[in-house]
């Protein structure tokens, strides 16, 4: 967020993927914390209403997950988030629109670590996702371009296999 030229970048790039992929939608949705902004940059780039979904419900007042227009209930909305490893804050967003009424198109992530869990668990709440980038890409950008070493590829692809495990 603090580099204009970046965050322009990922805006845009968020912005054509939501059109290629999932077509016209009424409102988007950021995931607190890290969705929050990059959301509010593509619903501005698309003249959409924003909402945002916490993590868990407010302690105090109505207790909602969700902040914004609650006059968009029912909106197909399509789901921002920067990061996806097992799926489930995302998910746990998805599900919270869904109880709300919102007709949740999919989501919208700028990375994944493209973990097999992941996968399974968007397929099992029947939600597409799509993202800007993946480890793997990352890894071989980085090694390509000599940002880190062949050795370090190779732990870094090790440690892809088995995160839980790794350090133990």
């Amino acid at each position: 967020m603090s580099h204009p030229t970046i965050r322009t970048y990922i805006r845009q790039q968020l912005t054509h993927l939501i059109q290629e992929e999932f077509g016209p939608v009424g409102c988007i949705a950021g995931v607190a914390t890290a969705g929050i902004p990059q959301g509010a940059l593509v619903a501005q780039e698309l003249g959409l209403p924003f909402i945002y979904v916490r993590s868990k419900p407010k302690e105090h007042g109505t207790g909602s997950m969700i902040e914004g227009d609650t006059s968009l209930t029912g909106k197909r909305v399509v789901v921002i988030e920067d990061l996806i490893s097992t799926g489930k804050s995302s998910l746990q967003a998805v599900e919270a629109l869904r109880s709300a009424g919102y007709d949740v198109a999919g989501l919208a992530a700028i990375f994944t670590y493209g973990f097999d869990v992941a996968v399974e668990n968007f397929k099992l709440a029947n939600c597409p996702f799509y993202t800007l980038s993946n480890y793997s890409a990352l890894i071989k950008y980085a090694g390509n371009n000599h940002y880190i070493t062949e050795a370090d590829v190779e732990v870094l692809k090790k440690w892809r296999e088995k995160p839980a495990e790794w350090g133990k």
